[in-house]
């Protein structure tokens, strides 16, 4: 929709100081879309990397674990692991990316993650059991990888709308309405002379007679 303005000198100058804010909110926004755009391809190739080591390496525990679960009755593990020894506890904290929080995930493991006899076990339990409890901080890792990712997306989504908004809606609205009132003034300004003109012939006319 164009913008409706009164043809006069101060709605002129008031349109252009509107179109300079413009056009400086918009090459603000398209830096900070840049820069979202850049750490977010960043946060997206650690996130690829990382999963990727992550389901190997669970892969390779759970084999482990099947091992051990092939070579025990399952009343036996179910009693291994009724009684878990260790505590894992999470913490969360928060970092700015372009006035964006995100978020940051810790986690500390407490106490013996083997809670259970050694001779009535085999030694792949122990194994799985090791390695799931070193990948539990990769995992909160990922989960907050992920959540960054998805709050960088939506950010993205909504600055490149403000973008697109000024760069192809207001700023050609603003400019179309300058142009138009300065079209207007240089109509109204050739017919006052054409007028003055028309003035001072007459005037000349009489002052001949």
């Amino acid at each position: 929709m164009a913008i409706v303005v009164s043809a006069t000198r101060m709605e002129l100058l008031n349109l252009r100081k509107k179109a300079k804010l413009a056009r400086k909110g918009h090459k603000l926004l398209k830096d900070k879309l840049d820069e979202l755009m850049r750490q977010f391809k960043i946060l997206i190739s650690e996130y690829e990397g990382a999963r990727q080591e992550l389901e190997r390496e669970l892969q390779e525990a759970y084999g482990e674990f099947l091992f051990a679960r092939a070579a025990m009755t399952e009343p036996g593990l179910l009693d291994a692991l009724r009684y878990p020894g260790a505590e894992a506890k999470v913490e969360t904290g928060t970092r700015k990316i372009m006035n964006l929080v995100l978020p940051v995930f810790g986690v500390s493991i407490e106490g013996r993650v083997r809670n259970y006899g050694v001779f009535d076990t085999p030694a792949e339990l122990d194994e799985a059991l090791r390695v799931y409890s070193e990948l539990l901080p990769k995992i909160i890792k990922l989960a907050e990888q992920e959540k960054a990712i998805s709050l960088l997306a939506r950010e993205i989504d909504t600055t490149r709308r403000r973008v697109n908004a000024l760069e192809y809606k207001l700023i050609p609205e603003l400019e179309e309405a300058i142009r138009a009132i300065r079209l207007k003034l240089e109509e109204m300004e050739r017919g006052n002379l054409t007028r003055l003109m028309k003035v001072k012939e007459m005037v000349e006319a009489k002052r001949g007679i």
